[in-house]
C-alpha cells in the first residue's frame, strides 16, 4: 500500500511542477511519468542499500535517460520533462532543516545536513550529466555508421 502512495504522490507533484513550468498540457502526464519512474527507483535503491547519494544519482539517471527517450519520440525539448522529473528528487526538506538548524545555533547538524543536502544535488546534477553524456555517445555512434 505504501508504493501505491508513493507512485500517485511523485506522479501528481510531478506533473504539478509541470504545470508550474508551464510545460505543454500534452507533455503533463508524461512528465509525472519520469518524475514517478526516478521515484520508483529512488525508492528501491534507497530501502535497500540506504545510500541516499547512490539512490539519488541512479534516480536521476534514469529521470534524464527516459526524458532523452520521451523528447525524441514526441519531438520535444528534454528539459520538459527532466526538469519537472527531478522534482521528487530534490532535497528541500533536508536544506529546510540544515538552515533551521543553523538559525538555532546547531552548526553541528545544521554542517551535517547541508553537506548531505548538496551531495543529494550534486547526484542529481551528475546523473544527469551522465545521461546526457550517454545519449550524446549514442548518437555520435549512430551518426558515424550511417
Amino acid at each position: 500500500m505504501e508504493l501505491i502512495e508513493q507512485l500517485i504522490t511523485s506522479f501528481f507533484a510531478t506533473a504539478a511542477f509541470g504545470i508550474l513550468f508551464n510545460a505543454p498540457r500534452n507533455a503533463l502526464v508524461k512528465c509525472g511519468f519520469v518524475g514517478m519512474t526516478g521515484w520508483l527507483v529512488y525508492y528501491f535503491l534507497e530501502k535497500n542499500t540506504s545510500n541516499v547519494v547512490s539512490a539519488t544519482l541512479a534516480a536521476a539517471f534514469v529521470v534524464g535517460f527516459i526524458s532523452h527517450m520521451l523528447a525524441k519520440q514526441y519531438r520535444g525539448p528534454v528539459i520538459i520533462f527532466s526538469v519537472a522529473g527531478i522534482i521528487p528528487l530534490v532535497p528541500g526538506g533536508t536544506f529546510y532543516n540544515a538552515m533551521r538548524h543553523f538559525v538555532v545555533i546547531d552548526y553541528n547538524s545544521a554542517l551535517s545536513l547541508a553537506g548531505r543536502a548538496f551531495l543529494i544535488s550534486g547526484a542529481i546534477a551528475m546523473g544527469l550529466v551522465f545521461s546526457e553524456a550517454l545519449n550524446h555517445i549514442y548518437k555520435q555512434i549512430n551518426s558515424s555508421s550511417r
